[in-house]
């Protein structure tokens, strides 16, 4: 039986030393069924000339305008026709083999709409990578983590999470996805820009009632924080708008409009916490993200669907306050909170 295609798509912002390091471990993938193509989104370096000349038998896609991560994915999905999308960051380097266990695994349910690889630090590989790890879950008042990461304490991977499992979320890092499923759900979310837009899909395809996967076998390094580094204020804002965006449109309403308003109050007390620590920049980040939201809430909520009612079980779901676990309690790892009631 002939193995489905599966297009591996990076989208590229100004990333042309990213390009010259990370590609050529992308090439050197052993799964015969590859396409790989480069989505350019408007580069104002010589990514695109440094392809041509360099790897001519690499796609290239361009963009007119860089719409961040879920425009630039949905403006180049739409042209790329094949089985399987893989949205891989351009600071990532793959290993040989990592295509064909996520696919397996995916051909043999096809109920599994999204997967990832484990991610490991690129610059610390005895460590989990912080934007996906070992899968991603959520807590009951939407703050994402991860098997191998909660807020930012890392895990050592010492085989803690190699079974492949149900979470929440698949990381945008790294995110195989059936092509068809991808477009049926509407794609990203364009208003996002960037961050947590995959965390978005994953919660919408869940409720159509698809699962999604994490399959440790497959193993990655990512840099992290190429486009926006950690600590970026436009960063933080759009991680902080985005959740509450997110809450809004996938939770019943009835559930949202109990659990905005607690999100706004810790939301509330991290901005005031870090101004009387000196980092005004999280302070104004948070306020920005909140003006953001309401925004959205009173002007742009109905350009993007609401997900029909839905009795799906979902998975990767925390059901308590990770906050509480980790700050109160001081359980730092996922096998800690999670284990615990």
């Amino acid at each position: 039986m002939q193995m489905p295609e599966v297009a591996i798509v990076i989208l590229n912002w100004n990333g042309k030393e990213f390009l010259a390091k990370f590609l050529p471990s992308v090439i050197a993938t052993t799964y015969h069924r590859k396409r790989i193509i480069v989505a350019d989104n408007a580069s104002t370096d010589d990514s695109v000339a440094f392809l041509q000349a360099h790897y001519p038998a690499v796609e290239i896609i361009v963009n007119s305008k860089n719409e961040g991560f879920a425009g630039g994915y949905n403006f180049a999905l739409k042209q790329v026709n094949t089985d399987y999308y893989v949205l891989l960051n351009s600071d990532v380097e793959v290993t040989p083999g990592w295509i064909e266990p996520v696919i397996a695994l995916m051909e043999q349910d096809h109920s599994i709409a999204a997967c990832q690889p484990k991610l490991l630090a690129y610059n610390e590989r005895t460590h989990f990578e912080y934007a996906g790890a070992a899968g991603g879950w959520i807590d009951s008042f939407g703050y994402p983590f991860t098997r191998g990461r909660v807020f930012d304490q890392v895990e050592m991977d010492q085989g803690q999470y190699d079974e492949a499992s149900p979470c929440f979320w698949a990381t945008g890092a790294a995110m195989f996805i059936r092509a068809r499923l991808f477009h049926e759900a509407g794609g990203f979310d364009a208003h996002f820009f960037a961050h947590q837009e995959e965390i978005d899909l994953c919660w919408r395809l869940q409720l159509k009632g698809y699962k999604i996967y994490v399959q440790p076998r497959s193993v990655v390094y990512h840099v992290g924080g190429g486009t926006l580094p950690k600590g970026n204020s436009r960063k933080a804002m759009l991680n902080f708008r985005n959740n509450l965006i997110m809450m809004s449109r996938n939770l019943p309403v009835g559930t949202a409009i109990v659990k905005i308003p607690v999100r706004f109050l810790l939301d509330g007390i991290t901005a005031w916490r870090a101004l009387f620590t000196g980092d005004a920049s999280l302070f104004t980040s948070v306020f920005k993200a909140h003006l953001g939201y309401l925004y959205w809430l009173f002007f742009v909520r109905n350009e993007f669907p609401r997900p029909e009612k839905s009795k799906c079980k979902l998975e990767g779901v925390y059901g308590q306050s990770v906050v509480w676990q980790y700050f109160i309690k001081k359980r730092k790892t996922f096998s800690e909170i999670v284990g615990h009631k």
